[in-house]
């Protein structure tokens, strides 16, 4: 099924006149910079999952929260659909355009307002880089701890969005375990805090509930940010593997030791050697392959947990274990894993990123699964992804210029993903449903909790305007994924409505 939005399937979208809508823009906002031309557009028609465009109506450049307000007013009387997107790096479609729509760029927003060291917290803006934020804290001795492989570039608010994780959640938790509060500006302009500068508030959790909702509930304009205090030593295990399997089951044996690693990372041999060749980080070619488990804390802890995860890295079948000899060895050897998905790119035209969770437990049985779905399938599969807490980064590699390719590949990624909720896992870890798992959320929930997640929508944003068809799937969508894909031609759910 085509993931692209399909009124048949989400519903239909207010027709918008483009050139009245301009004109009351540029009366409402004389100061605010407005894209309306086909050349300018064609930069914004996709996000990080570039398979998938669509030309928004018209993009939108503020600076200031007002002009975020005033225009979310404006589009709200006059029923225009609206996309929020941060640094376009999100590899879900999140912020993926309408046709019938404005497509709203916080990348302006990019001040840090306020660093605190005394009470470990930094008030930024939604556009700033999520490095941007641990090197303006560096000089005080603290770090935001959430760091996605695309730190360098991706925005704060995007994180937000997506509830983003890292190579070191496993220890420091997800974004929404990293926040205090945020400021967002609802779908009718009005400007609310959720979640307060203490470590709890009364009443429903709704930063959690905002934290990871893609921009469906509202815009964020302002984010704080908890800083933790730098780890006195750092030391990374790189342990080498004959067979994937003994890899997965001894980062079941870790964990059970009591260990919680600041990252544990885990490689298969594809991408060991794409990274290898890309960023040469000291990995072992030949090896089916590796983990990387990085301690962290004060030096005497340090130091007895590296002996003990060496010894239980030994007994889980390890053929090898180096213990990064300096601080340039262990940044080396998390370059090649932060580099690996660019590094996939070099030996593959296209590559398509999934992003499923699992427990622990089922490593082995879903890395076998996933082997035996890319033989089927007629596509190579490189693993790489956050072992520690289940978190599985498949990358499909395939050639785009070659008809049908994409489509295998989709076909491919849905059964991953698939395979990860029959086990017991999810359909994404921290890169969000957008529209790229919009399907899979019909074989992961049922028809009365996606009845449950509409209504919070509503809640929200009552006419849909928000970042239309991401996240959350109509039951319309999910009859016919379910007749084509699960059912073999027998709708599921016979006592629903058809719309």
């Amino acid at each position: 099924m085509n993931i692209l939005y399909d009124e048949r399937l989400d519903g239909a979208l207010p027709k918008v006149d483009k050139a009245a809508l301009l004109a009351e823009m540029r009366a409402a906002l004389p100061d605010l910079e407005i894209l309306h031309e086909a050349e300018d557009l064609r930069p914004y028609e996709c996000d990080g999952l570039s398979a998938y465009r669509s030309t928004p109506m018209l993009v939108v450049l503020p600076e200031h929260v007002e002009q975020v307000q005033t225009l979310l007013r404006l589009c709200h009387r006059m029923q225009v659909p609206v996309v929020a997107r941060g640094a376009g790096t999100g590899l879900s479609g999140g912020a993926l355009p309408l046709e019938q729509g404005v497509l709203l760029v916080m990348a302006r927003f990019k001040r840090i307002l306020e660093v605190n060291p005394e009470g470990r917290y930094a008030r930024v803006q939604p556009g700033v880089r999520n490095l941007a934020i641990s090197l303006a804290a560096a000089p005080h001795g603290l770090y935001y701890a959430p760091d996605p492989s695309s730190q360098i570039a991706c925005s704060i608010g995007g994180n937000v969005a997506e509830n983003a994780g890292g190579v070191h959640c496993l220890k420091y938790g997800l974004t929404v375990h990293n926040l205090l509060k945020v400021d967002i500006i609802t779908v009718d302009g009005e400007r609310l805090t959720l979640g307060s500068d203490a470590l709890d508030s009364p009443g429903f959790d709704l930063l959690a509930l905002f934290t990871g909702s893609e921009g469906m509930l509202g815009v964020v304009v302002e984010v704080t940010v908890k800083l933790l205090p730098k780890p006195q030593v750092a030391k990374v295990l790189m342990a080498s593997f004959d067979d994937v399997e003994k890899a997965g089951r001894a980062v079941g044996d870790i964990i059970a030791e009591g260990i919680i690693p600041g990252g544990l990372e885990m490689m298969d041999n594809l991408s060991i050697r794409a990274a290898e060749d890309f960023i040469h980080a000291g990995y072992p070619v030949d090896a089916a392959a590796i983990l990387l488990c990085e301690l962290d804390g004060v030096e005497s802890d340090v130091h007895e947990d590296c002996e003990l995860v060496d010894a239980v890295l030994r007994k889980a079948g390890a053929t090898d274990v180096r213990l990064a000899r300096d601080e340039d060895e262990r940044a080396r050897f998390w370059a090649g894993r932060k580099n690996a998905f660019p590094a996939v790119g070099r030996i593959s035209p296209d590559y398509y990123c999934m992003d499923g969770t699992i427990p622990r437990r089922e490593l082995p049985r879903v890395l076998n699964g996933i082997a035996e779905l890319s033989e089927e399938h007629g596509l190579r599969v490189a693993n790489v992804f956050h072992a520690g807490d289940g978190n599985m980064h498949p990358l499909i590699l395939f050639d785009a210029n070659v008809p049908g390719e994409l489509e295998r590949a989709e076909a491919l990624g849905g059964k991953i993903l698939e395979l990860c909720v029959a086990v017991g896992g999810s359909i994404t870890g921290e890169h969000g449903v957008g529209r790229e798992k919009i399907n899979q959320m019909c074989a992961q929930f049922n028809a009365e909790e996606l009845t449950l997640f509409h209504a919070v929508k509503a809640a929200f944003d009552p006419q849909g305007l928000l970042n239309p068809g991401k996240n959350i799937p109509t039951l319309h969508r999910c009859a016919e994924f379910g007749a084509m894909h699960i059912h073999h031609g027998q709708l599921p759910f016979p006592e629903l409505e058809r719309f």
